[in-house]
């Protein structure tokens, strides 16, 4: 998937935790969970030479390339958020769960792609969610439907938490 569905992702994740965590929405607290949302939906591409994130963090994009990292490999595994919940654990808590649940949506989303993802890296063997007809190709018109809808359920989220105290 490109970078623009994974960012949407990336949103709608963070604006998931804000509901959960009773963030309001109109506040710098939720403007920085947003960013940092979109941003951490994106990072898991870092493994992926020419990628934004791989540009934004060359000296770890050339690490991983150094080391023989696959794309949809390391970055994309169960493995790695688990390394990552360790690594972060210092952030405040909710920027924690949003990094968390932004960078997991990742290879969540990649699942959709008929290449899928080596989800339980180290072992050899990709998993994806939809058989290989079915699967959503990057920059297909399926990847620009799912980002339209991330999208639509990015503003769904915000607008469905205001109460209007109309009735009560």
């Amino acid at each position: 998937m490109l970078q623009k569905t994974h960012s949407a992702a990336g949103l709608v994740a963070a604006e998931i935790v804000l509901v959960y965590r009773d963030v309001p929405f109109l506040s710098w607290e939720a403007a920085g969970a947003v960013l940092l949302g979109c941003l951490a939906g994106t990072l898991a591409d870092v493994d992926k030479q020419g990628s934004t994130m791989a540009k934004v963090l060359f000296p770890l994009s050339a690490l991983l390339k150094l080391i023989n990292v696959k794309h949809r490999t390391l970055t994309h595994s169960i493995l790695c958020i688990a390394a990552l919940s360790f690594v972060a654990a210092p952030l405040p808590d909710l920027y924690y769960l949003v990094f968390l649940a932004a960078y997991a949506s990742h290879p969540l989303i990649d699942l959709l792609n008929d290449n899928g993802v080596q989800l339980f890296w180290p072992i050899k063997g990709k998993i994806r969610l939809l058989p290989k007809w079915l699967a959503i190709d990057t920059g297909s018109t399926g990847e620009t439907v799912i980002r339209w809808m991330l999208l639509a359920v990015s503003l769904w989220i915000p607008l469905s938490t205001i109460r209007f105290g109309l009735l009560g």
